[in-house]
């Protein structure tokens, strides 16, 4: 009796490591190189994360991840001042912080979610549309607050949105121009060959993606 209990033990587990062995190959293995192969070969571009490269190749991140663009923190600041010689994103405390380049490092996600009647959130969108105002105002340009889409003072649902609108990026000309000593007309150029219009015509909102505009704006500036 106990050698056939011994006999039945070992072939259950035997059955079982045998199961074991087949579902770890079938799932573990073969499922997930079928399906990186589709996708390498369907979607090259999202599989590998939505990529965005330089004018010589190199990868600055991607172009689904808004990144900040700051100056470095100075001794007695809380947050960095924003690098005005760049295209900002929309506001938010969880992108990370990057100059067009790799070095970037992802905070938190996080949106203002606060009512429309908060104080907290109309003190923020007020002292956030004061500040675009002046840093987007030149000796020969003048933004009025009347001109500050909501994109500007507002964070989107994630925080991590890598896209604004066509308005803000619009807004943001004048000051990228002079900062960068370009033609006022050469900037309003990049921000149209980078706004993407509605999906089939009527789907959301047109867009500019910061990132790709600001690589391109790097680009344009070392040529």
């Amino acid at each position: 009796m106990t050698n056939n209990s011994v006999s039945s033990t070992a072939r259950v587990l035997g059955a079982g490591l045998r199961a074991l062995l087949v579902l770890t190959l079938v799932c573990g293995v073969l499922y997930p190189l079928a399906v990186t192969g589709v996708a390498q070969a369907l979607f090259p571009d999202r599989a590998n994360g939505s990529e965005i490269k330089d004018g010589s190749g190199q990868v600055v991140g991607s172009s689904l991840i808004g990144q900040r663009y700051d100056l470095p923190l100075k001794d007695g600041e809380e947050s960095p001042a924003p690098d005005l010689k760049w295209f900002q994103p929309r506001p938010s405390n969880g992108l990370g912080s990057n100059s067009v380049n790799t070095q970037y490092s992802l905070l938190l996600s996080g949106a203002t979610n606060r009512s429309g009647d908060n104080e907290e959130l109309i003190r923020w969108v007020t002292e956030a549309k004061a500040a675009v105002v002046e840093d987007n105002s030149t000796p020969t340009y003048r933004v009025h607050p009347a001109d500050v889409p909501p994109d500007a003072v507002t964070s989107s649902a994630s925080g991590l949105d890598p896209d604004i609108s066509p308005a803000y990026a619009e807004l943001q000309v004048h000051r990228v121009a002079g900062k960068n000593d370009l033609d006022v007309k050469q900037v309003e150029d990049l921000v149209a060959d980078h706004t993407t219009g509605r999906l089939l015509g009527f789907m959301g909102e047109p867009r500019v993606n910061v990132l790709e505009l600001n690589t391109a704006l790097r680009d344009l500036t070392r040529g």
